[in-house]
């Protein structure tokens, strides 16, 4: 199932082709996972299910749809199966950095919520999730999208574990939660995340977020690493401004609400649905460090400001702490702002037409491994958009490639 308005630039026969090219290629790539044949045959029928036409996405739907009497080969791939849904994580990040990979690309961290009944599935609990507005029963999951001009998709993600859950051993045995798995806070996820991807050299300039993880230390990681950032904080949040810079002290909110009209600039954080998705917008620079401070060896200039964004309708402040290379201009860091909309669009793609929340499992490995086949259904979607949407010459050029299989892909081979 492709939505035509992600397909403005190709034929119905072109999309067809490019569906067939990069599922072969996409079951090839994941192939090496599973030990037997028939295993990696039941995976492919459970991505063929996600990818399919219907609505819901459950374990008797897909059975249905492969011709299955039942769904226990569907359930087998999440729950018997003996496979890594880290290195299938793994081969979706790599898939998607192949097709997508620039220089100054934005890491986009946020959250959702997968809503639950009972109180047996992996994580779940009363807590708040925006996707419900609300505090209610469910599951919350981190992710990590890559988003470039090329295209945006997930390539990280890791379910939350309230505290309840971690102080209650028994519990996190039954729902096969590795053994020494501790509590993490939201932050702490997000900051492995990016960790990792620096760690195998993902191609990336920006990390972006919202007020949940604008917290010192992904902040100081990305300065270490080199890394710009625009991540909000509350409006309690204090800045106070260092010599050579225009004096600023207080709350963001107490600074934004002292600055004049000047100060202000209505900028498009790109376009939404509805248009471009215009706001007034001002940047306070409020101090340059040397690079090297964070990381020895490194070199420039780099400032530290305050972002903050008002609704053109209601005035509505947000705030965003920034980290950028000196003289980088306010677009450049309305624009990387801008960018979260992407993980948005990959959580509603996700959820409304790939089943992402519906996941019928209720243990750990269940719950990573339905979510990391639902990130390779939706890698693969944004792949073919992108060669779909190339203009005809760059299109016969660029059609998905056999895959090759990389040194890491020959590893795991080995061990399977």
């Amino acid at each position: 199932m492709l939505r035509r308005s992600w397909m403005a630039g190709a034929s119905t026969e072109t999309t067809l082709e490019l569906r067939a090219l990069s599922l072969r290629e996409v079951k090839a790539r994941i192939r090496p996972l599973f030990t037997q044949e028939r295993v990696a045959a039941s995976a492919g029928l459970f991505l063929d299910g996600l990818l399919g036409p219907e609505r819901r996405k459950t374990g008797w739907m897909r059975a249905e749809a492969a011709g299955d009497p039942g769904p226990w080969r569907q359930q087998a791939i999440l729950g018997r199966g003996r496979w890594e849904a880290d290195a299938l994580r793994d081969i979706v990040r790599d898939y998607v950095v192949e097709h997508f990979a620039v220089e100054d690309a934005v890491l986009v961290i946020d959250e959702t919520g997968f809503l639950k009944q009972g109180r047996a599935s992996c994580g779940v609990g009363r807590q708040y999730t925006g996707s419900a507005g609300k505090i209610t029963n469910c599951q919350i999951g981190v992710f990590a999208a890559y988003v470039s001009r090329h295209g945006h998709a997930f390539i990280d993600r890791a379910l939350y574990l309230p505290k309840r859950w971690t102080d209650d051993p028994a519990r996190m045995v039954a729902a096969h939660v590795p053994s020494g798995t501790g509590f993490a806070t939201k932050p702490a996820m997000a900051l492995s995340m990016i960790e990792r991807a620096i760690t195998v050299g993902v191609s990336f300039g920006w990390v972006a977020a919202d007020s949940v993880y604008g917290v010192g230390d992904i902040e100081m990681a990305l300065r270490r690493a080199g890394k710009g950032y625009v991540l909000g904080v509350n409006a309690t949040a204090s800045f106070n401004s260092w010599i050579g810079k225009p004096e600023v002290a207080g709350t963001a909110e107490a600074i934004a609400e002292s600055l004049g009209p000047v100060a202000w600039r209505r900028l498009s954080a790109g376009l939404g649905t509805k248009g471009e998705r215009l706001h007034d917008w001002a940047h306070l620079e409020l101090a340059d460090l040397d690079a090297d401070e964070f990381s020895p060896g490194a070199k420039g200039l780099w400032t530290r400001g305050l972002l903050i964004r008002r609704h053109i309708a209601d005035g509505e402040m947000a705030y965003f702490t920034t980290w950028c290379p000196a003289g980088t201009p306010i677009e450049t860091l309305v624009a990387v702002e801008g960018h979260r909309w992407a993980i948005e669009d990959s959580f509603e793609t996700a959820k409304n037409e790939l089943g992402l929340t519906h996941n019928e499992t209720r243990s750990w490995h269940g719950w990573h491994r339905h979510v990391s086949l639902v990130m390779l259904a939706l890698a693969m979607l944004a792949v073919i958009r992108h060669h779909a949407n190339q203009p005809t010459s760059q299109k016969t050029q660029k059609q998905p490639q056999a895959p090759r299989t990389s040194s890491a892909g020959r590893s795991r081979r080995s061990a399977a």
